[in-house]
């Protein structure tokens, strides 16, 4: 027994050894990336870790965020939504477990270097699951995969449950007819312009026309109204929640973003504004995957990055689309590049850290409509939309080749683009007011 005992000891402390120096090799690359290398050098020193030691960037802060996110969830497990947002009814405890990502085949640092033979974007089958009364103007993917939501210009709001389109597009669907919808939502007095999924709970956000922010919790099967809604002084035409839940950004026809505390719903504005002479309509906001940093997309054709913390505009890519307004902008996985998309035609990858032109994905024609570029899931891809053409077309990321391009099967362009986080499926919304799933054939 004595030996058994010991024997677990030694691979305890085995086990905790190699913990800490992933810790202290995290630390290490954290400190050196931000340029803090005197500090980096002393913990490198003290802890005999190596000063090189090879983390993907943001890697530390990537954990930090999973971690208070599991532990925020594990806390608030049979919490009512009073504790969440100080309103009545149950929030249930989230999405359950999160799926294992498909692999990143994509390594973006390289992206400037990158020559040899594009790859086939796969094929995909596609259904009309659905339609509202007006234009189907935006579309979400919960963070799960699991749910679906579109807005309308109707003022309405469809929550769709993945697997029951899937059902629905099977060949030989016995069961009668599967009704994917789960959930339709009438809150808004105007038409809605963007939406989100909190990061744990069962909370949907959505930004209107009518200058309100408004939150709905789909774990209620009865409820058709918002249970909070946030009172702007502009047009909210782009929403994003922070990755811990407890901030919302809203970009608004105001020049610069509005940042919410889902708590008191305080509103914060950027202190640095006027060193930068934002003048112009914000189209787009996104956080980053830690919520260190967010973009936004204007009017005036620039594309920005903020502090997450400190709200301060840390690099301005003026006249990223020329004089024609920047219609969308997203970050990469990794943070270190931003995807944006305007109404100049042209879709471009740009590096964080300089505000350097990497890519430009040419020969899609885009000048009318608020669409976006977006990646697949494992950001091998590019996709956005031709609107004379009346198309989806697809590009290898790396290699900004364009690989495929497909008939929406809308009647005139589609609106909006959204893929799933999880797997090969994307949404198309429409002028045509229809909602339409793709997913690819296996």
């Amino acid at each position: 027994m004595e030996i058994s005992s010991n024997s677990t000891s030694l691979e305890q402390t085995l086990q905790d050894g190699k913990l800490y120096r992933q810790v202290n090799a995290l630390i290490v690359a954290h400190l050196r990336d931000n340029n803090l290398n005197q500090a980096a050098s002393a913990v490198a020193s003290a802890t005999m870790t190596p000063l090189n030691s090879e983390v993907p960037p943001n890697k530390l802060l990537e954990l930090v965020a999973k971690g208070l996110a599991v532990e925020k969830d594990e806390m608030l497990r049979g919490v009512s939504s009073s504790a969440l947002f100080d309103s009545g009814g149950a929030v249930s405890a989230g999405y359950g477990t999160m799926p294992a990502p498909r692999t990143v085949a994509v390594d973006f640092s390289a992206v400037h270097d990158t020559k040899g033979a594009s790859k086939i974007f796969p094929k995909h089958e596609t259904r009309h699951v659905s339609e509202h009364k007006n234009i189907a103007r935006c579309a979400r993917f919960s963070p799960d995969g699991r749910f679906l939501a579109t807005g309308s210009a109707d003022m309405s709001i469809k929550l769709f449950e993945v697997s029951k389109i899937k059902q629905m597009m099977l060949p030989d669907a016995r069961d009668g007819p599967v009704r994917p919808v789960i959930r339709t939502f009438y809150d808004h007095l105007q038409p809605i312009n963007d939406m989100d999924f909190h990061p744990q709970n069962t909370v949907l956000i959505t930004g209107a026309k009518d200058y309100t922010i408004k939150f709905f919790d789909f774990s209620k099967t009865v409820a058709k109204r918002a249970f909070r809604v946030i009172q702007d002084t502009h047009n909210v035409r782009s929403v994003s929640f922070h990755p811990s839940g407890e901030f919302v950004l809203a970009g608004t026809d105001h020049p610069i973003a509005h940042l919410y505390d889902v708590n008191t719903f305080q509103c914060y504005l950027s202190a640095n504004v006027q060193e930068i002479g934002v003048n112009g309509a914000i189209n787009q906001v996104r956080y980053s995957s830690t919520g260190g940093m967010y973009v936004t997309a204007s009017k005036d054709g620039a594309i920005r990055i903020w502090d997450g913390v400190n709200a301060n505009c840390v690099r301005s890519i003026v006249g990223a689309h020329g004089t024609s307004e920047a219609i969308s902008a997203n970050f990469t996985k990794d943070q270190r590049f931003v995807l944006s998309c305007g109404k100049d035609s042209s879709v471009k990858l740009w590096e964080v850290g300089t505000g350097r032109l990497i890519k430009q994905y040419l020969g899609a024609t885009h000048t009318q409509w608020r669409c976006q570029a977006i990646f697949n899931d494992t950001e091998e891809f590019v996709l956005s939309i031709d609107e004379p053409g009346n198309e989806i077309v697809i590009w290898d990321a790396l290699t900004a080749e364009k690989v495929a391009h497909w008939p929406s099967n809308h009647i005139g362009a589609p609106r909006w683009l959204e893929h799933s986080p999880t797997e090969a499926a994307f949404v198309s919304c429409g002028n045509d007011r229809s909602v339409r799933f793709w997913k690819e054939l296996l």
